[in-house]
């Protein structure tokens, strides 16, 4: 029985070592796959760490990289605002008409600006009138103010026979030749002392009288009554009637202007009264159109100035007369440029150079073949043409006098790269 129980303990004792051998092994291998699964992770988060140091050290470099090429862009950058020079490609400037002018010191004539209005000149405009009374008829021709006309050609017609004394012209006619045959009568009897001389002298006269009513209307006589014709050659203004008025003798009708001829007349306010004995010549401009005109290109002289002012706008008339090129329209208000005392060694450009910006004016120098500076410049008297710069540029100075406007308006859009060196 002793054997027998200690038969059955030993076999419990093995069963229960084998357990713990057994459960001893599966402890191990759990471990070691946790320790190579720790080992791969950590050997995986290792190799991620350098590699996420290179990069970071990598995108260091290029960081330091760009950021010193932006500084030297920034450098070149502020180098270019500081000099204010503007870039604009000589290809562009070619394709925008853009010119130069050296500025040199020369002669300028001093300036009076001031208002005026051109006019007819002596002897250049005709008023055509009524020569009988009626009604305004028109014919082919159009009577509006610009119709060119001939002398001796027929403008319009004046028809009476609708009036209660009849048609004028017949009438005239008939009187006329009423009159010759008893002034012919008379003429035959006075020699025999059959009538008096009184009495041959009033027919002599009455004769007179009807011959020069008739012949202002012998040979104008037509359908539509009497014609006016064109006592000279020109163009039609100041149209006075319409289709159908009843005129009388005497009424003006229209103008008939030549226009070869005409007068400036210049309103100088009263200060400058001291100035006026200087004037020699003047520029002015209309305002439909952009050309400068000269009078010393047209033949124009100064007739007089006046001694007193306009009682009522204060201005004092200086008269010009001048040959009409074709372009300038009488009856038109004009500014003009008085030319007086000469400036010597005056710097001076083209009106077109300027630019203004809320009162302030600059132009722009060129500095080289693309790079221009806009330069702030102060005035003085202007001509029209030209304008006195009395500080800003010196002698030598090349200076933009065309297409300044497309170099500042590429400048204010950022059409005009930055001067840089970087490519």
């Amino acid at each position: 029985m002793i054997i027998a129980f200690s038969a059955c303990y030993q076999s419990k004792s093995r069963i229960k070592y084998f357990n713990t051998m057994k459960k001893v092994y599966w402890i191990g291998v759990v471990c070691v796959y946790l320790f190579a699964g720790c080992a791969g992770k950590a050997s995986h988060a290792g190799h991620d760490e350098h590699e996420g140091h290179e990069r970071t050290m990598e995108a260091h470099d290029h960081e330091s990289e760009d950021h010193d090429v932006h500084d030297h862009e920034h450098e070149h950058e502020a180098d270019a605002h500081h000099s204010g020079e503007i870039i604009f490609k000589k290809a562009l400037a070619e394709s925008v008409g853009l010119r130069t002018e050296v500025v040199r010191p020369a002669s300028f004539t001093n300036v009076i600006k001031t208002g005026g209005q051109v006019l007819a000149a002596q002897g250049e405009e005709s008023v055509i009138v009524a020569t009988v009374p009626g009604v305004i008829s028109f014919g082919d021709l159009p009577v509006i103010n610009g119709t060119a006309v001939r002398k001796g050609q027929a403008v319009l017609s004046i028809a009476s026979n609708a009036l209660s004394e009849g048609d004028v012209a017949a009438r005239a006619k008939f009187a006329y030749e009423k009159a010759k045959k008893e002034y012919e009568r008379m003429k035959t009897l006075v020699g025999d002392k059959i009538v008096s001389a009184k009495d041959f002298e009033q027919a002599r006269l009455n004769y007179e009288n009807t011959k020069v009513a008739y012949e202002a209307v012998a040979g104008k006589q037509t359908s539509r009554g009497v014609s006016v014709v064109a006592p000279l050659s020109g163009y039609l203004k100041n149209i006075q009637v319409k289709e159908g008025d009843y005129v009388s003798v005497g009424q003006p009708l229209a103008t008939i202007s030549q226009d070869r001829r005409l007068l400036l007349r210049a309103d100088v306010p009263e200060r400058y009264y001291s100035y006026l004995s200087s004037i020699r010549s003047a520029n002015f401009k209309t305002p439909y159109d952009d050309t400068l005109y000269r009078l010393s290109d047209l033949r124009g002289k100064i007739l007089s100035y006046g001694k007193a002012s306009d009682a009522n706008a204060f201005y004092i008339p200086v008269t010009f007369e001048f040959d009409n090129a074709g372009t300038v329209i009488s009856g038109s208000f004009v500014e003009i440029y008085l030319l007086t005392t000469p400036l010597e060694n005056v710097i001076a450009v083209p009106v077109s150079s300027l630019i203004e910006e809320q009162g302030i004016y600059s132009v722009y120098v060129r500095l080289d073949e693309d790079g221009y500076r806009k330069q702030t410049v102060t005035l003085g008297a202007n001509n029209g043409s030209e304008v006195q710069i009395l500080s800003g540029l010196k002698p030598g100075d090349e200076v933009v006098t065309q297409a300044a406007y497309q170099i500042k308006l590429s400048s204010a859009s950022n059409a005009i790269p930055a001067h840089t060196h970087h490519h």
